[in-house]
């Protein structure tokens, strides 16, 4: 089902922590952003219900139809330096599949594109050595599409945030003339996905088995609570300042960023000069502090409303004020279109 030109677009962004919709004057722009609205993570009561309050009008078959971004615990985003001279043989990419990403072929689902614009890898042409395996299992897209038809979403196009918020950071820094490639960090609950982001595209990529969750240990023992539940709670509420725990609760997921940039660094002879965190609740705010300080870097705001009027699509008034949160991101991230090289003629994402 297509939308017309005049009809509303909806787009839906969720992540561990939070999920977040917007309206929008037509499906592709230039367009206006008319409303946003959010809920809690894993609350399909609360979905339903924003669903029906944020659509203009219903649907004939009772469904909003929507852009979707979802960031699978199991997702694959990971840059590869590819062998040219083997990628005409039929087992070199389920070789490096199950040796380099440690996933089995037949389970997954996986594009391949280039690191630089995000553009589909072109097997025939082969001009490029780095590209991004992106990718989640096949048995995962049922259970997603199967939880969104639940809550009254038809996903039109189902993503993954973060190929969306890689395009949308790397054009970002690329227009702000950014001189130093960026930390860019997906912190879910039980691991971190870590990127190394450039105006000339993804330099380096590297899931760490490292989340929230593991930080909520630390909690038990800095403040002497009885078991782990109760230290869990108080960490993902709103009553307690962490910021001063904060270098202890990062202490070992630093340590795995510093390894990770100090190898980049050496590699490259680049310095990784800010850090951003994409997903994270005002709650959890006081992570991208500490690890920037531990890192001893800077923290990257992103302005959004200059970015996005470069991709012809503008706020509205009452939407300004909300959207300019990092978090935001990776809703904002799924609107935008570019220009890609060597892409075919319908409009890509990067």
């Amino acid at each position: 089902m297509f939308f017309s030109q005049k009809s509303n677009g909806y787009f839906i962004d969720a992540n561990d922590h939070a999920v977040m919709l917007a309206r929008t004057s037509s499906t592709t722009a230039p367009f206006t952003i008319e409303e946003v609205r959010e809920c809690p993570a894993n609350d399909p009561a609360a979905l339903s219900e924003i669903v029906k309050l944020i659509q203009s009008k219903k649907s004939a078959d009772g469904y909003l139809h929507a852009a979707v971004s979802v960031y699978p615990s199991k997702r694959i985003v990971r840059r590869h330096t590819l062998e040219p001279k083997r990628l005409k043989e039929p087992e070199y990419f389920n070789e490096v599949m199950t040796q380099q990403l440690r996933v089995e072929p037949s389970k997954f689902t996986m594009m391949l594109i280039n690191a630089t614009d995000g553009a589909d890898y072109d097997l025939t042409r082969a001009t490029q050595k780095d590209a991004l395996f992106c990718g989640l299992p096949s048995d995962d897209i049922v259970a997603l599409q199967d939880s969104l038809l639940a809550c009254g979403i038809y996903p039109e196009r189902l993503e993954l945030g973060s190929v969306a918020l890689l395009g949308a950071l790397s054009d970002y820094l690329a227009g702000s003339k950014a001189k130093t490639p960026t930390l860019m960090l997906e912190v879910g609950l039980d691991s971190t996905q870590s990127f190394i982001v450039s105006a000339a595209g993804v330099e380096a990529s590297r899931p760490i088995q490292l989340g929230l969750d593991s930080m909520v240990p630390v909690v038990q023992k800095e403040l002497g609570l009885k078991d782990e539940e109760a230290a869990k709670k108080l960490f993902y509420s709103n009553t307690f300042d962490f910021t001063g725990m904060g270098p202890l609760l990062v202490k070992r997921l630093l340590k795995e960023l510093q390894s990770s940039i100090g190898f980049y660094e050496v590699q490259t002879g680049q310095s990784v000069g800010q850090v951003i965190c994409t997903q994270l609740m005002p709650k959890l705010g006081w992570l991208e502090a500490t690890i920037a300080t531990g890192l001893g870097i800077g923290s990257l705001k992103v302005e959004p409303a200059g970015w996005l009027m470069n991709r012809q699509i503008t706020l509205s008034d009452s939407v300004s004020k909300f959207v300019q949160e990092t978090r935001w991101l990776g809703l904002l991230s799924l609107m935008a279109r570019y220009n890609i090289d060597h892409a075919p003629q319908a409009e890509e994402k990067k």
